[in-house]
């Protein structure tokens, strides 16, 4: 019987390690989320201004963070996300839009799974209550990609998307901003300082990656203008086994860049880490004048920043313990 006993902790000894070797690593999450970038001036912005913001992004990416979390979807958590978004005034999508030329709101978004590249895009409606919904819906409705005005409009009623008066996107600041532009014939980049556009970025623990974007575009577009947040392959992109890309900028640049894609195609085709192909991209944006950032996952779980810009509304969380929200570069 002794010996019997010193055979089995023998035994167990040598397997132990083995079997502790055969346990898998647990799954690992992450998620990143912008609320647009642009000229921001730490000295212009006051302590309770930095940190209203700073509450506004941790909340938002504490939603999405929570729903990965307790093991759901990155598209659920891009969604939990940006519709927070959407909803604060303070950011440029939904309510709180910037105004056309025209003073109406004209809102964009986009949503795409890596699983499949499905994908979902409604630009120029302005009944919808959170346009992201919309994006998300188009998608699994999987008769097309692309949705615009009147007719994204109709489907939105048909499917059951909240809808809501125009005057709920009205804020007196964004206002501000088209009534001082005519007055004083400036560039929408002059009143605005920022690209307002929201969105985010996630990796699921099953290794899904997904990506949404949601935008007013700029203050006193004309002629229906779109810019980069609903167009697939520029402002948002996602492949499983690859990355999950939102961006926020000067959208003519970006689209004609082709921003979201060209950093997936970096990674998947020259093998670039997603923090270096996130910049040589942004370099090429910058090299033709245009400014803005993007956010990026990877299927490592890498969640970064680029922008090109003094500053960016932004924050990532991980699996790994990261949970973080900045304003300004450098932080």
């Amino acid at each position: 019987m002794i010996k019997l006993a010193f055979a089995l902790v023998g035994l167990a000894a040598i397997t132990s390690p083995a079997l502790a070797q055969d346990r898998p690593a647990p799954a690992r999450w992450s998620i990143a989320i912008h609320g647009g970038a642009g000229t921001m001036d730490r000295a212009a912005m006051s302590e309770a201004q930095q940190a209203d913001y700073k509450a506004s992004l941790q909340a938002a990416l504490d939603a999405g963070a929570r729903v990965l979390a307790s093991g759901g979807s990155a598209g659920d958590a891009v969604v939990a996300v940006i519709t927070r978004l959407e909803d604060d005034p303070k950011f440029n999508a939904g309510r709180g839009a910037v105004f056309t030329w025209q003073g109406t709101n004209e809102l964009d978004s986009s949503f795409m799974l890596g699983d499949g590249r499905r994908a979902g895009a409604v630009a120029g409606v302005s009944h919808v209550k959170n346009p992201i919904l919309l994006a998300r819906a188009v998608m699994e409705d999987g008769r097309h990609v692309m949705l615009s005005g009147t007719g994204a409009e109709e489907f939105a009623a048909s499917h059951g998307i909240e809808m809501v008066d125009p005057g709920y996107f009205a804020t007196p600041e964004r206002r501000e901003s088209l009534e001082r532009l005519k007055a004083d014939q400036l560039s929408a980049y002059d009143v605005d300082h920022k690209f307002g556009t929201v969105g985010a970025v996630a990796l699921d623990t099953q290794g899904h990656v997904a990506a949404g974007t949601s935008t007013g575009g700029i203050t006193g577009k004309r002629w229906g203008r779109i810019g980069d947040s609903p167009v697939i392959g520029a402002g948002t992109y996602a492949q499983d086994g690859v990355c999950a890309i939102s961006a926020t900028g000067s959208g003519e640049y970006f689209i004609r860049v082709g921003v979201a894609k060209s950093i997936c195609d970096r990674i998947a085709l020259a093998g670039a880490g997603a923090q270096d192909a996130a910049d040589q991209v942004m370099a090429e944006v910058g090299a033709l004048g245009g400014d803005g950032g993007v956010i990026v996952v990877a299927p490592n779980g890498d969640a970064v920043f680029s922008f090109n810009t003094q500053g960016m509304y932004r924050g990532r969380a991980t699996s790994d313990g990261v949970n973080e929200v900045a304003i300004f570069a450098g932080e």
